[in-house]
């Protein structure tokens, strides 16, 4: 891990009514690092990591993505990778096209796309599981899959939120140790949401704890 700012947060600001959900947050997470948001539901935690990724804007304030101001930037014109808490895979799709998806999107040649898949499939440890559907698959390695799909586009932050909420307590407490394991590989900048503070603790190297929209 270096001391390359990779997501600055200054001073955002973000209201829904008369709800302040972000309240004068500013924050910093470092090139490399896995940064958790911790805290209860409706602290503000997973409405942060929506404005990272684009999905609403903030009313005040600037969020910075490697040094550029992306605050009115829609979601496709950040490079990100978003793994949510339902997985959210195509059904229709074989998990090797689950992965390849976002690199068929941005017109990647077949070939590298294959090269990219097959490297993602073996960081994974699901080498044979390529060709099945997300039914034929357990919710870990739906999980993976997920990962996997939002790893392989090589994203600037990867973002995600509660990902382990619908696994298992046996499960979870694996894949905590998988996620973290396969984003010290890969090196990706990384903000988890949880609300489980033995996840953050497991996980994290800094944690932000959230309060009625304030870090």
């Amino acid at each position: 891990m270096n001391s390359i700012v990779a997501v600055r947060f200054e001073d955002v600001v973000k209201r829904f009514g008369p709800t302040t959900a972000v309240d004068r947050v500013t924050l910093e997470v470092k090139q490399g690092e896995f940064m958790t948001l911790l805290g209860p539901s409706g602290c503000g935690k997973t409405t942060t990591l929506r404005l990272v990724a684009g999905f609403i804007e903030p009313d005040e304030g600037r969020i910075l993505i490697k040094g550029e101001d992306v605050s009115d930037k829609p979601p496709n014109e950040r490079n990100l990778g978003m793994v949510f808490q339902s997985y959210a895979l195509f059904p229709h799709m074989t998990a090797r096209e689950n992965i390849g998806f976002g690199l068929r999107i941005r017109k990647i040649p077949k070939e590298e796309i294959d090269r990219r898949v097959n490297d993602a499939l073996e960081l994974i440890q699901l080498q044979g599981y390529g060709d099945r559907y997300p039914r034929e698959l357990s919710g870990g390695q739906q999980q993976r899959i997920a990962l996997a799909r939002a790893i392989v586009i090589q994203p600037d932050v990867l973002l995600l939120d509660e990902p382990l909420s619908n696994l298992d307590y046996q499960l979870r407490q694996q894949m905590r140790l998988e996620i973290k394991a396969i984003q010290s590989r890969v090196g990706v900048t990384s903000i988890y949401v949880t609300h489980d503070q033995g996840e953050a603790l497991t996980m994290s190297d800094k944690i932000a704890v959230m309060h009625k929209g304030e870090v």
